[in-house]
Order: structure tokens, then C-alpha cells, then sequence
């Protein structure tokens, strides 16, 4: 389960919103992941708190899977839990006012094994997931889109803006995911559905998996196993990372108050790099852990992967309230 804390953040800068939601139905693809185990955490505590009667349908390809890994929320009354591919999930019935979908395996071992595949999913389960918002009276969609979209970027860019026009190759197969979420993005744009658009950065905190291809999941991971922290690569790339209690203010907000069709950064505009994370999360955790860079820096140039976010700020009070060393505290605190 998520801290008290955590939850109690994400009500108090989203307590406003949530009189949309009374006595509705939400539909939520995705809902078992990393994103989906916060989104689920907060909505049935707010649910719970300010007693607002509503009701998560969550499609799940493995619904068993899930009774073991989060029995609190898939027993919470207020979920239910529906079998299906999310490019051809049978429609339940009923009217679902609020839709989000964040059905995607950000797998980068199936974008490398099977970009076709990666492809297909994002394509399909949203084309599929649109004809179902369209069919069932949905007011509003949140669709969880990526950073990937910009493709590859130029070191001397310092953030990165929403109207910035650079996109993946279409020649390179490693880019399936980022070409994916390109084409699904202009699938909301073209549906006639109140779609908002996020495009998500690195995030951090419980339900993370700490054995995939997230460098701050690997880290603590390391930290925890009290062995040598690998860096593969020289340590220079600059990254950022949002702890996910707020990235629940974020989308939630989002959800309610975006404006249609229109993409906002979500992220932190706090960029540190990949060596200097090894060295924050040894210090915050085990400052005796060692840590082992493959290689030494063979350019001046550090790639960057950082969001700004001024519209976000400008457009619904949104920020990064909880700092990335507190992040790192309480990610580790609720994996032990």
C-alpha cells in the first residue's frame, strides 16, 4: 500500500476537482501497472474520503495476477476488474463519463525485440479504446502519452517545450514506441473525444520495478541488495525524475481541467545527471555501497531528456512540490 502521506498530498491539491466524479464511472486501461496502482490507490482513498460514490471498471489482461499483487484495492469495493487485450476488449455495459487510458508495456526489451508488436499495441488499444469513450457517453480522456514523441534530441536543448516539431525517424525500429505514441495521439486528436494529452517523463516511487530498464529503479535496487551500483554507460546523460504522488495531482488535474487536444509536459524541469543519481541515491540510502562507471566520457556534449513544464505551471498550478531526494526516501521506505 501507498503511505498515508502520499495519499493525503494528493487530496489536498486535488480535493476541489473531484465533485465531477460523484455517482460516475470511471474506465481505466492500464490500471495494474505503475501508473495504474497510484491511479487506483488515490482514487479509492479520495473516493473513500470525501464519499463521492463512484465506481473504476479496470481492464487487465491478467486480473489473477493482480488479486496477488494489490488484494487492497482489487477487494476495495468501489473496483471492478475486467478481463482483456486492450486493442480488443469486449464494451461493457453502462456509461463511463471519465476514461484513461494508459494501457502501453513501456518495455524497452519489446520495443527491441518486437517493435511491430509495440507498435500494434499503442496504434490498436487506442484506436479501440476511443471507439469505446465514443460509444459510452465518455465526457473526458486522459491519454497517457510519452516524452519518446520528440525523438531524438540535440544536447544543447535545455527543455523541452510541447510545440517543439522534431520527431522520431520512421526508419528506425527502435523508435516504435515513440512513433506509437506519436500516431495515437493524433488518433485522440482526431476522434471528436474531449481527449487531454500527457506526455510523461521519468517518474519515481512505489509499484517502480526496480529490475527493468529505469536507471533510479536499478539504483535503488542496488542500494537495497547492498551491492556495486553499474552505470553501463560514461554517467553524463541528464535525466529528471517526478515523484509519482505528484504526478497523481498532475493527472488528475489533467483529467479535470486540461484543456482538449492539447499536450502538457509532465515531469520535472530538474535535470541531474545519471552519475550524479547514483551518487544521490548512495547517499540517501547506503553511503558505503560502491559505485562502477563502464566507461569515461568521450564528449563534451551531455545528452539531456528534460520536460519543461511552464505550461503546466502557467495553465493549472501545477509543480513539483516533493524534491527528488525525498522521492528517493520514500520510494526506499516503501520497498523494504
Amino acid at each position: 500500500m501507498i503511505d498515508k502521506s502520499d495519499l493525503e498530498h494528493i487530496l489536498s491539491h486535488t480535493e476541489y476537482l473531484w465533485k465531477e466524479m460523484r455517482n460516475q464511472n470511471i474506465f481505466i486501461t492500464g490500471g495494474t501497472g505503475f501508473f495504474g496502482c497510484w491511479l487506483l490507490e488515490s482514487f479509492t482513498w479520495i473516493n473513500d474520503q470525501l464519499n463521492l460514490n463512484a465506481n473504476a471498471l479496470i481492464l487487465s489482461r491478467n486480473p489473477e495476477a493482480f488479486m496477488v499483487k494489490a488484494p487492497h484495492l482489487s477487494n476495495h469495493p468501489s473496483i471492478r476488474l475486467m478481463r482483456g487485450d486492450v486493442r480488443s476488449f469486449n464494451f461493457p455495459r453502462g456509461e463511463f463519463k471519465f476514461v484513461i487510458h494508459a494501457a502501453t508495456d513501456a518495455s524497452a526489451k519489446l520495443n527491441r525485440d518486437n517493435p511491430p508488436l509495440m507498435f500494434d499495441t499503442i496504434v490498436e488499444g487506442t484506436k479501440h479504446t476511443l471507439e469505446f469513450a465514443k460509444t459510452h457517453k465518455t465526457k473526458k480522456l486522459l491519454f497517457t502519452s510519452s516524452g519518446a514523441v520528440y525523438g531524438e534530441l540535440s544536447p544543447e536543448m535545455i527543455c523541452i517545450p510541447e510545440d517543439y516539431s522534431v520527431a522520431p525517424d520512421t526508419m528506425n525500429l527502435g523508435a516504435a514506441y515513440g512513433l506509437g505514441k506519436r500516431a495515437a495521439e493524433t488518433l485522440c486528436c482526431l476522434s471528436g473525444v474531449d481527449c487531454k494529452i500527457v506526455r510523461c517523463f521519468a517518474q519515481v516511487g512505489k509499484y517502480l520495478p526496480l529490475d527493468t530498464h529505469y536507471a533510479i529503479g536499478n539504483f535503488i535496487r542496488d542500494m537495497l541488495l547492498v551491492r556495486t551500483i553499474q552505470i553501463n554507460g560514461d554517467g553524463t546523460p541528464i535525466r529528471s525524475y517526478m515523484y509519482a504522488a505528484d504526478l497523481m495531482v498532475w493527472l488528475w488535474t489533467i483529467l479535470f481541467k486540461g484543456q482538449s487536444n492539447r499536450p502538457y509536459n509532465v515531469g520535472s524541469d530538474k535535470g541531474i545527471s545519471i552519475l550524479e543519481l547514483a551518487n544521490l541515491v548512495r547517499q540517501e540510502v547506503n553511503p558505503n555501497v560502491e559505485i562502477n562507471v563502464a566507461r569515461k566520457p568521450d564528449s563534451q556534449l551531455r545528452q539531456r531528456y528534460i520536460p519543461s513544464i511552464e505550461r503546466a505551471r502557467t495553465e493549472l498550478g501545477l509543480d513539483i512540490w516533493i524534491p527528488l531526494e525525498e522521492a528517493i526516501r520514500r520510494t526506499v521506505a516503501q520497498n523494504v
